[in-house]
């Protein structure tokens, strides 16, 4: 991430509002709704800066400073406008302190996407000087057609050969898009439907509406097909080892969201409840397993897997005393072996199915799967929570939760 020298920033922040910036006097007010528009703005770079968009908060209109006081609580805050599901997909964001002539601000510099647009709440906002948008349908066409000629994350790659026919029509417009884009987007409806499946980054562009790897895993009629690893491997082991005999085998396939979904009824159907009769009066019932951590480490397999180069499935293989998800992708970015499942490390391999996944409704907030994971095996007394992490692979090991044993 580029970082902006103190006379830089000071040079922007005296210069007149742009469409690289933009302050604000205090996180009051509008500015909790105002800022992330802001960040959507300059993550869509419409003007096509190829430079970072910088928000100051704690500046009066002139740059003059508005004393404020800029405390951790308030970095934080800021840092999750990144990962608070919102925006997106997530875009590049840093926040820091910064003392210029001798006052505070909280300086938030944003990159422009390499996967435009990116959304808030369902609306694509851009910049026009100083001015903050609505994106046309015309700037949305623009930004499709940046995300055209960009490095590309392989999630927003066409797929050669695959026909606009292999998308369902009819869960697009009636089941995804509703849930993808803001109700008075939608009501404008000057969007012919090539434009609308490039705006949410389905197809490649609306001149060339070849379907993406994303859009034939969130709407594609045979997933399989076209990204052979689109799939998911279950199996319930009788035994506690390697070549123990299978009791229930099932290769879960479809859209992302069917495979979740089935996934779940998997999970749920396989999950017995303990039943202590011996510790009291009451019958008291406990899971082996918290369903939630379960959720969040094979929505995360899904979501951070390698969808290139291995046809591999996420496996999901239930042992009688533990429960290895496996995802066929290694650490990605900024995420490393060293410091993968860190508090606030996260990065994103496939942003446009972690953006699909947070509109689903299967993540809420992004970057906090593991933490909500290891929070429900600690409430439900299971062990730590274990990874082993590999640089095509990483094994998540779920331990059963320990029964006291009385005589």
């Amino acid at each position: 991430m580029f970082r902006f020298s103190d006379d830089e920033l000071l040079a922007m922040l005296l210069d007149l509002e742009s469409d690289r910036v933009e302050r604000k006097r205090s996180w009051t007010g509008s500015a909790p709704e105002s800022v992330p528009k802001a960040i959507c703005a300059f993550a869509n770079d419409l003007p096509a800066n190829n430079a970072p968009g910088v928000i100051f908060i704690g500046a009066q209109d002139d740059g003059t400073p508005a004393d404020i006081t800029v405390d951790d609580q308030l970095l934080l805050t800021l840092a999750n406008l990144k990962s608070h599901g919102r925006i997106v997909p997530p875009p590049s964001m840093a926040v820091e302190k910064r003392v210029l002539n001798g006052a505070d601000y909280a300086v938030i510099s944003v990159q422009p996407s390499d996967t435009p647009p990116v959304g808030f709440d369902g609306r694509i906002w851009i910049r026009t000087g100083p001015r903050r948008d609505m994106a046309t349908a015309q700037d949305e066409r623009i930004l499709n057609e940046k995300r055209r000629h960009r490095d590309r994350t392989f999630d927003a790659h066409p797929i050669a050969g695959c026909p606009l026919s292999e998308l369902s029509r009819v869960l697009f417009e009636h089941e995804y898009l509703p849930r993808a884009v803001a109700p008075e987007v939608l009501a404008a409806n000057e969007r012919s439907y090539e434009a609308r499946l490039a705006s949410t980054g389905m197809v490649a562009c609306t001149e060339d509406p070849t379907p993406t790897v994303v859009g034939v895993l969130a709407l594609g009629k045979t997933p399989r097909n076209w990204v052979p690893g689109a799939y998911l491997q279950f199996l319930r082991i009788r035994g506690l080892q390697w070549g123990d005999p299978v009791v229930d085998a099932q290769e879960i396939e479809g859209t992302l969201e069917q495979v979740l979904r089935r996934l779940d009824d998997k999970i749920q159907a396989t999950l017995t409840v303990a039943i202590d009769f011996t510790s009291g009066p009451i019958e008291l019932r406990s899971t082996p397993y918290p369903l939630s951590a379960l959720q969040q480490l094979s929505r995360n397999a899904v979501m951070h897997r390698s969808y290139e180069g291995t046809n591999a499935p996420v496996r999901v293989y239930w042992f009688d005393d533990r429960i290895e998800i496996i995802n066929p992708g290694g650490p990605y970015g900024s995420v490393t072996a060293q410091n993968f499942g860190s508090p606030g490390v996260s990065d994103y391999r496939n942003p446009n199915i972690a953006s699909v996944l947070k509109t689903l409704g299967f993540v809420q907030r992004f970057g906090f799967g593991i933490a909500e994971a290891r929070r429900a095996l600690h409430a439900n007394g299971n062990p730590e929570l274990e990874f082993q992490v590999q640089a095509s692979s990483v094994l998540a090991i779920v331990r059963q939760k320990r029964y006291s044993t009385r005589s």
